[in-house]
């Protein structure tokens, strides 16, 4: 499990998280949302040891540390040299070799975890295509195989959907539920829209002006919980089965975000 206790987090001079305590338990899949800025990418980095915190972050009762392979991350923001030609497959090798120096060696070991995971992402048809010339789903779903190189334990996913039209974003939620509940590995799956995973989330975890709540999605992503959390009036309405949030202002101006959580 994750255990968090009284974790304090900055970014620049914004508190992100000011004495939070959770835990997170094994096998679990937890949606992470909250308003621009509100340091979602923040808190991966620092359970990834990225981020300078104060308090403990403990996993499987060890102190976290940075490069910890127990742990595996797609980051939200990936670029890719314009001339990189090499394949899908060759990617992958590539990286599952970083932390070595010298020339390029995949053992066969190696190989074989490289196939079982073009397997499991279902990726057989484009993977010895060129990168650069993949979709956004498609590279997606590399990423998601670099980032489960190694065989994590916690999986931690940076806005994995972003870019993605709804039908992909539908595939790619359900591939990762789907590995989540094959190899018990924990899920923390940051996202703006709660809509797509709303079938798969154990629990949510909703962060805004330096405050945070976790539990259940009923219990957390209504009118009371997320107006507290912004000392603002905040309504949750549910229809046909999709989540809205409307933020009433002062008078009776009333926005309504096409993305809950924008």
């Amino acid at each position: 499990m994750i255990l968090i206790e009284k974790l304090n987090l900055r970014f620049a001079d914004k508190i992100i998280l000011h004495d939070f305590s959770a835990r997170i338990e094994t096998g679990k899949f937890l949606g992470v949302f909250g308003p621009n800025g509100a340091g979602k990418s923040t808190f991966l980095q620092a359970i990834l040891g990225l981020k300078q915190y104060t308090g403990r972050i403990l996993i499987f009762d060890k102190p976290n540390y940075k490069g910890n392979p127990y742990m595996g991350y797609l980051s939200q923001f990936r670029q890719y040299a314009s001339t990189n030609l090499l394949s899908g497959r060759a990617y992958l090798s590539a990286v599952s070799q970083g932390f070595r120096w010298g020339l390029p060696r995949t053992s066969p070991t190696e190989k074989k975890q490289i196939e079982s995971l073009i397997q499991l992402i279902g990726a057989e048809e484009f993977i010895d295509r060129p990168y650069l010339s993949l979709s956004g789903g498609e590279r997606q779903r590399i990423a998601l195989a670099q980032a489960l190189l190694g065989q994590p334990k916690v999986l931690l996913l940076d806005e994995p959907l972003s870019g993605l039209d709804p039908a992909q974003q539908e595939k790619m939620v359900q591939l990762i539920s789907k590995i989540q509940k094959q190899f018990n590995i924990t899920v923390l799956f940051t996202a703006h829209d709660i809509n797509p995973l709303l079938g798969v989330m154990d629990q949510v975890l909703y962060l805004a002006q330096g405050k945070a709540i976790i539990g259940p999605v009923n219990e957390i992503i209504n009118s009371e919980k997320l107006s507290w959390l912004y000392d603002a009036p905040i309504k949750v309405i549910n229809h046909n089965n999709h989540l809205f949030v409307i933020h009433e202002k002062s008078g009776s101006n009333i926005n309504v975000h096409d993305h809950p959580f924008c």
